[in-house]
């Protein structure tokens, strides 16, 4: 597939553009139809719901309110009443607008003014509701309001209406992520071609998502949430996945292969492990569905839909552009160097490499220090408070948060978030006396009955997010209105977050424990052992602890957040966990992926555990390290979005993706793999034998192996030191270029060998030595014996193994598990 989509480049662009374009223009013809349906059967606050439906079956639309206060004198003064009621009259006669209760409304406002008479509010109604509105028509009622404004009389808005118009224009953090991870491939790349193909790729599955998401919204219940979640996992993930595939690339020419050849191994091979990844990702995704709250389904359809498009671009619409490019995905430097000197060697030095030689060194004490460091950041996670964010977590700039503030200054804290008491059996003059008689209750309104049904308004003492909120919530339902023998029960915004925070928690062990399993099965099932899975497993609970305790510290305890500009402090999104969860872990699983496949290819090789896992840290931390960098930035810049819920989410991914790469794969992973040794690798026979074969990396090309026209013969030769002097102990191997061991042994005390080839062709020949740096080397073997020395170099402590073939390749250990061996790196 990568040969035609590299062959056919023209044809594979045009359809993506077609795609691209044609999606876009039929989402804007059709619009969008999100819902925001949090259903939560079998809870107080949904039968509350229900019981208002029948009372109320006409709902208007979206409520929003006015709220202005004077510093001296009272609202009812003519001076201020002369700017705010025809500013109020003038809202009233716009098309779009319902009504408006004004405090000035005769003996029924009079409620609507503070007991010390400076703050006063009204409210408008919308015919529509607040996703619906025209956004023109918003801002003309907040220009009207405002104008009102004078010196000593202030004028504010809340409401969820309002909230749209104060948002940053849509697109503002998509560019910022976006513009963030440009400059960090072009530090990885050199190379601005090499720059724009990630972006690229990530653009194209994103777009093709966003307008598959909105056209769907229309055939179901998608909330306007998912969309904003799909471009944050849609961006990372395309970007990682092409950054992955473009290096794997980039090396092949380096090393000599023709552009196309490269393309083609770097799709048959990484693109593999990005078809993986990116299942493992829609996996964990899909986990969302086991909490059976409807309101995510939404968000696991436009989740995963794009990363399937992403993982889609990547892997056709990447080599198609990788043909347009040729070798100027290289920078010129390089394509200079590759000119005059010819191909060279790859080898894993600097940074990387030291790191990786002292993890061996010291894996005890590096695996301390990285479990202290998660462990005190996890810390905060046990005062973990779930519930909804509200107004009155806006930064403290926005009109939404002083409305809330003042309306909290004059009537109460608990007047942003009212409770419903509904009832429709029982004394309900019984039932309000018995609520005025309960501590923490601080106004209790009774609405005229209808269809049988009575309202009673409840506004508590303290704030909607407060824990005595939620506690006098319990005395309602528990005491109150048991004792008063009445069938009613508590609803309103606050209940329902309550609510839903409750069954959230009730549901989050499933759905942890479905994912885990899963992702325990399916490196199980890659890696062929019993310890890594389960090693990837911890390592996923301590990144989650940890990156919440950040959240926690940030958005709970208010640490920062008015130096970041993050609003006020209050509980964790209820819907947080199970959304982060998801995407931490399947984000993890392909760092898990990337990381450890390299090891487990140098360890089927070698059966040198210290040696694959110094080898895979070396040669795998600076890309995943690279991707993660990446990823930070995109989660950062949805800050910019103006969504407390994205802020939140993109805060928490931020911290999580950057505990998890930096410190979990980069340092606690090794060490506990280098603790750990031989035993990484373990799994019953029994079980070995049951178990399918889910190979990450190619499977052996018959097409590769050598010509059976000619006879067997043998190569032969001498292993010698940089000094002259012979290697004895050296091991051997004779593979095919599919990866079949065809021969293995180990060098005489003269340093002599001889290896038995089938046939003649083209194999590879793989050289290992303790103490030396292994050597790989392409042979074209005729039907003569071919006689080949071979030179070691000593295999420096601060630096990892150099392996000098101009190909990776498959090898394949007694037991016939196939795996890729990277023979350069």
């Amino acid at each position: 597939m990568a040969r035609w989509c590299y062959r056919h480049r023209l044809v594979v662009l045009l359809l993506w553009v077609g795609a691209l374009f044609g999606l876009g223009f039929a989402a804007s013809t059709a619009g969008t139809d999100y819902a925001n349906v949090f259903s939560l059967p079998n809870t107080d606050s949904k039968r509350a719901y229900d019981l208002m439906e029948k009372a109320f079956p006409d709902s208007a639309g979206d409520t929003d309110t006015v709220v202005w206060k004077v510093d001296g004198g009272t609202v009812e003064d003519p001076s201020v009443r002369s700017r705010i009621q025809p500013a109020l009259e003038e809202i009233g006669r716009m098309k779009g607008v319902g009504g408006v209760t004004s405090p000035y409304a005769g003996t029924q406002g009079a409620a609507q003014v503070s007991g010390n008479g400076r703050i006063a509010y009204a409210q408008i109604t919308f015919t529509e509701q607040a996703n619906a509105v025209p956004k023109e028509l918003v801002q003309s009622v907040v220009d009207t309001a405002r104008k009102a404004e004078r010196g000593g009389l202030q004028v504010e808005l809340g409401g969820q209406a309002i909230q749209r118009v104060q948002e940053p224009p849509t697109g503002i953090a998509e560019i910022v992520g976006i513009l963030a991870a440009a400059v960090v491939l072009f530090l990885a790349f050199g190379s601005l071609f090499a720059m724009l193909l990630p972006i690229g790729i990530a653009v194209f599955g994103v777009g093709t998502g966003l307008f598959s998401t909105q056209l769907l919204s229309h055939a179901t219940n998608i909330p306007d949430l998912a969309p904003l979640l799909a471009t944050l996992i849609g961006l990372g993930v395309g970007i990682d996945y092409a950054l992955f595939i473009v290096t794997r690339h980039r090396r092949g020419i380096l090393r000599g292969m023709a552009p196309e050849e490269s393309a083609v191994t770097a799709l048959n091979t990484s693109g593999r492990a990005v078809l993986f990844a990116g299942g493992t990702v829609c996996i964990a995704l899909a986990g969302m569905l086991v909490t059976n709250l409807r309101f995510l389904d939404g968000v696991v359809i436009g989740t995963s839909l794009t990363v399937v498009l992403s993982v889609l671009a990547a892997v056709t619409l990447l080599p198609a552009l990788l043909g347009f490019l040729g070798t100027r995905v290289l920078s010129r430097r390089q394509r200079r160097r590759l000119a005059a000197g010819g191909p060279e060697p790859e080898r894993a030095s600097g940074l990387a490499a030291r790191w990786s030689a002292k993890v061996q060194r010291r894996p005890r004490s590096i695996a301390v220090m990285a479990l202290v460091v998660m462990a005190v950041l996890a810390i905060p996670v046990l005062s973990l408070r779930l519930g909804a964010t509200d107004q009155g977590n806006d930064q403290a700039s926005t009109t939404t948060r002083k409305a809330y503030d003042l309306l909290a200054e004059g009537f109460g804290p608990g007047f942003n978030g009212p409770l419903q008491v509904v009832s429709d059996g029982g004394d309900a003059n019984a039932l309000v006396r018995g609520i005025k008689a309960t501590d923490g209750v601080a106004r209790v309104v009774a609405l005229p009955p209808a269809r049988g049904v009575t309202v009673i308004q409840v506004v508590p003492a303290t704030s909607p997010q407060s824990e005595r909120t939620d506690r006098l919530i319990d005395t309602l339902r528990e005491k109150v209105i048991p004792d008063a023998g009445a069938n009613a029960h508590v609803g309103g915004v606050t209940a329902i977050s309550k609510d839903f925070s409750s069954v959230t928690g009730e549901r989050l062990p499933y759905f942890i424990a479905t994912i885990i399993g899963l992702g325990f099965l399916l490196l199980m099932l890659a890696f062929r052992s019993l310890v890594v899975p389960l090693t990837a497993a911890l390592m996923n609970l301590i990144a989650a602890a940890a990156s919440f305790g950040v959240l926690v510290a940030i958005y709970q305890w208010g640490w920062g957040l008015d130096l970041l500009g993050l609003g006020k402090e209050g509980p964790i999104n209820a819907f947080l966990p199970v959304i982060m969860l998801s995407l931490l872990f399947g984000l993890s699983m392909d760092y898990q992926v990337f990381l450890v496949s390299r090891m487990h290819e140098e360890w089927v090789h070698t059966k040198d555990n210290a040696r694959a896992v110094r080898v895979g840290l070396a040669e795998t931390s600076r890309v995943i390290n690279s991707a993660a960098l990446i990823m930070v930035c995109v989660f950062l810049a949805f800050v910019l979005s103006g969504d407390s819920g994205a802020a939140m989410a993109g805060v928490g991914l931020a911290a999580a993706v950057a505990l998890d790469a930096f410190i979990l794969r980069t340092a606690l992973v090794p060490a506990a793999m280098h603790l750990l040794g031989n035993a990484n690798w373990w799994l019953p026979a029994g079980l070995e034998k049951r178990l399918p074969h889910l190979a990450v990396e190619p499977q052996e090309d018959a097409a590769l192996e050598p010509a059976a026209a000619g006879g067997a013969t043998v190569v032969h030769g001498f292993v010698r030191d940089a000094d002259g002097g012979p290697v004895d102990g050296a091991i051997l191997t004779l593979l095919t270029p599919g990866g079949r061991q065809v021969d293995r042994v180990t060098s005489l005390a003269d340093g002599s060998y001889i290896l038995s080839a089938a046939a003649s062709g083209t194999y590879l020949l793989a050289v290992t030595a303790t103490a030396y740096a292994a050597r790989a080397r392409h042979l074209a073997v005729g039907t003569e014996p071919l006689v080949y020395d071979v030179e070691l170099t000593v295999d420096e402590a601060d630096a990892v193994d150099e392996v000098d073939a101009v190909d990776e390749v498959d090898a394949v250990d007694e037991v016939d598990a196939v795996n890729e061996v990277d023979a350069v790196n």
